[in-house]
């Protein structure tokens, strides 16, 4: 009889409450290959320009061709999602996005490279909200951690990109573009394990998460407004100043420091690292001390660090671009998971939104910055957006959602 009161215990916690690490891990690995692809664009820009005799508003375009689409189709998914879950969705997501890069490698004209961007995007809208929905499922009730690991993929595939770019694409020329189709398959394989683990668990484990983040959802809808128009507010300053180092940075090394293409592609690794590293930090960080915390530190915090970054020689701007990445970084799994906090209901519409608008951002952000840089200079716009962390302080309107 002992044995049999000492044993119940053991089973209360079903496997749907466990954190899946197996899971994590493989969602982790599927954003580091979508994300490499995706920052793989950005770091050819110069192979681009001279390939084309682009203008700097022209590659401002192409970015915002890939993230405006992303933009735009990535909370009408999450939303989508939500009500209607489909476990394969990450795979056709993918191949989306293989597309787009053997077409890239095979464009003849300006319009072609536009929409090879487009189908790029198209696949990264599927594959970003119900990946982090799918995070979220995996999370055991750890969701800061659990977007972290999700997220810290894409910024490591981010700080591939450029490495992978300057060892391949700059030797091979465009074309070089295709054999990263390969990476694709992979993930392709990879989320189609995804996808049956989904059909298999998915629904109940959202489910046992949802009792305690419910009583969350009781502020009123002003207030709910207000704050998503706060964090949507925090986003743009974080991922403005994202759009300048992601798009411009190479160029800013090249015209103020002289550096070669490839040189300045490491330093855009380097950089991208530093993200990676802020990132995988920010999900727990939020776990112990709280989002709101985090929030108010990556974002404000950051200001010191990028209003000293253009007055830096070469030696301190690759040596402040490294708290900038990490501080800068630590916001987005906080904010994804406070706005999951305050509508626990629409786990995949927030992720959507969340990550639609940071597409947005980015891409009008190098549009918008690319035009500025045509009309002045690089210089102008890194002194210009030294400046966008301030809008930090609206952190200050957002609610302890943790008491």
């Amino acid at each position: 009889m002992e044995s049999q009161v000492h044993a119940a215990p053991a089973n209360t916690q079903t496997p749907a409450e466990k954190t899946a690490f197996t899971i994590l891990l493989i969602i982790s690995v599927c954003h580091l290959l979508n994300d490499m692809m995706q920052t793989l664009l950005s770091a050819i820009y110069p192979l681009l320009q001279t390939n084309y005799g682009l203008s700097f508003a022209q590659i401002g375009i192409i970015t915002l061709t890939f993230q405006g689409t992303a933009s735009i189709l990535q909370p009408m998914v999450g939303f989508y999602i939500d009500r209607n879950p489909r476990p394969y969705s990450l795979a056709m997501g993918m191949g989306l996005t293989m597309l787009g890069l053997v077409l890239f490698s095979q464009a003849g004209s300006f319009s072609f490279l536009l929409m090879a961007a487009a189908l790029v995007g198209t696949g990264s809208s599927i594959f970003h909200p119900e990946s982090s929905r799918v995070a979220r499922m995996a999370s055991g009730g750890r969701h800061g951690l659990a977007q972290s690991l999700f997220q810290v993929g894409g910024n490591a595939g981010s700080a591939i990109g450029p490495l992978l770019a300057a060892l391949i694409v700059m030797r091979h020329g465009q074309t070089g573009v295709a054999w990263f189709s390969i990476a694709a398959l992979l993930g392709i394989y990879l989320l189609l394990r995804v996808g049956r683990w989904y059909k298999e668990h998915g629904a109940r484990r959202l489910r046992s998460t949802a009792p305690a983040v419910a009583p969350r959802a009781a502020l009123p809808r002003r207030r709910v407004a207000l704050t998503l128009a706060v964090l949507l507010a925090l986003l743009f300053s974080k991922f403005f100043y994202l759009a300048s180092m992601s798009s411009y940075y190479i160029f800013y090394l090249i015209d103020k420091f002289q550096l070669s293409v490839q040189s300045a592609q490491m330093h855009l690794f380097v950089f991208f690292g530093a993200v990676a590293v802020g990132t995988i930090a920010g999900g727990s960080l939020g776990d112990r001390f709280g989002r709101k915390v985090v929030i108010w530190v990556s974002i404000l915090g950051v200001l010191p660090f990028t209003l000293a970054l253009p007055y830096a020689n070469l030696f301190w701007t690759g040596l402040l671009t490294l708290p900038i990445g990490i501080i800068l970084a630590s916001a987005f799994p906080a904010i994804v998971v406070y706005g999951q906090e305050l509508l626990p209901a629409r786990v995949g519409t927030v992720a959507g939104l969340a990550f639609g608008f940071a597409f947005g951002m980015g891409g009008i952000g190098a549009a918008v910055l690319g035009h500025l840089a045509d009309m002045t200079s690089l210089a102008y716009v890194y002194h210009l957006c030294s400046y966008l962390p301030v809008i930090g302080l609206l952190a200050i309107f957002l609610p302890d959602l943790e008491k």
